[in-house]
């Protein structure tokens, strides 16, 4: 599958890449884990050239430098803002000491929005995506004005990033009720080492026609074929403050290795072979190199098998929270006494099989 074989986002007219590039890693301020303008720039070049046209960022990336320096290069290349799908994050406060720089409520957003579009050189974004969940603002107040900003044109299309399934149910709920422009997609955490997204979230995204766009699919880079057991990762960004893989991780990761030995290519392109199979899904690639980017594009080359997809699942299927253990064969077993209903079979409650209903 070549990047140019565009997917719908969610309920939208939005069309999108089967993979978006992450800007999280542009720019070295702060701390200078992430790359260079101009390796930044290599790597816009090399994405966008293949047919690429999903880019997404937020307002504190970098301090702000990653939104600059995507503007900066829209800004040179006259024409290529228009054919990019650009979305940017709001929530995360960039103003010590002032309560009202962050968050989701109206003047918050409305302040963010501003200083996001100013670094990057345009008038609208093409999906604004609220960051995390502000428990301290109606709901309805941050829906509100996110569909005053799509009514204004400043944006185009929402989505949720890292909210709870409750909270996220009701701000679409609330949209719906009210004519309001609803969400589209679901920024999570998802990959082979992060599935407790499938408990709520997940079942969500498919009922209300929300797209799941995972970032971190290659989970801090454990995915990525550099992980090895008994070997020692220096050039990670991520490990100096998250550590590295356990040893449940390690059986997944060798599992993802040997596949990936058996097809010719990498445990990165076999993870995130798994992820794109898992339906309705836009993974987020990040790339501090030009190399790390073509690993992770290998992936729209490699078709995992039934028993490959079964064997991925298996070995790292997730512990769900309550009441997730309750909507399995138990489930099944309960409501259909033995009958076989939309293809799922079901044993008999045990009591059944001793003795008839008596009252």
């Amino acid at each position: 599958m070549p990047l140019d074989s565009y997917v719908t986002l969610g309920r939208s007219g939005l069309r999108v890449s089967p993979f978006a590039l992450g800007a999280m890693t542009f720019g070295e301020d702060p701390g200078g884990a992430g790359c260079s303008v101009a390796e930044s720039e290599r790597i816009l070049d090399a994405y966008l050239d293949r047919g690429g046209n999903f880019i997404d960022t937020a307002n504190f990336y970098t301090n702000g430098h990653s939104e600059a320096i995507l503007g900066d290069y829209f800004a040179a290349r006259p024409g290529r803002r228009e054919r990019t799908v650009l979305a940017s994050k709001f929530f995360f406060n960039m103003h010590p000491g002032d309560p009202n720089g962050g968050g989701a409520g109206r003047s918050a957003i409305r302040r963010q929005l501003d200083q996001t579009l100013r670094r990057l050189r345009t008038d609208y974004l093409d999906l604004y995506w609220l960051h995390n969940w502000d428990r301290n603002t109606p709901v309805e107040e941050t829906m509100q004005a996110l569909d005053d900003l799509v009514r204004a044109g400043r944006i185009r299309y929402i989505g949720f990033s890292n909210t709870p399934a409750w909270f996220t149910a009701q701000a679409q709920t609330t949209a719906l009720l009210r004519g309001w422009t609803p969400l589209i997609a679901l920024q999570v955490e998802y990959s082979l080492l992060a599935r407790t997204v499938e408990g709520e979230l997940s079942p969500l995204a498919r009922d209300q026609g929300m797209t799941l766009v995972p970032w971190s699919p290659l989970k801090n880079g454990f995915l990525s074929g550099k992980y090895r057991r008994g070997t020692q990762v220096t050039d990670s960004a991520r490990t100096s403050f998250v550590g590295g893989p356990t040893d449940a991780e390690y059986e997944v990761i060798d599992t993802v290795t040997a596949i990936a030995e058996a097809l010719d290519t990498t445990p990165a392109a076999v993870s995130l072979a798994w992820l794109r199979a898992q339906g309705n899904v836009v993974p987020i690639i990040g790339a501090r190199r030009i190399a790390h980017l073509e690993a992770n594009l290998a992936a729209l080359d490699v078709t995992l098998s039934a028993d490959h997809l079964r064997t991925l699942s298996e070995v790292s299927a997730p512990t769900l929270n309550y009441p997730a253990p309750m909507h399995g064969a138990q489930r099944a077993m309960l409501q259909f006494a033995g009958t076989t209903v939309d293809g799922e079979e079901s044993a008999v409650y045990p009591p059944l099989l001793q003795s008839d209903v008596r009252y």
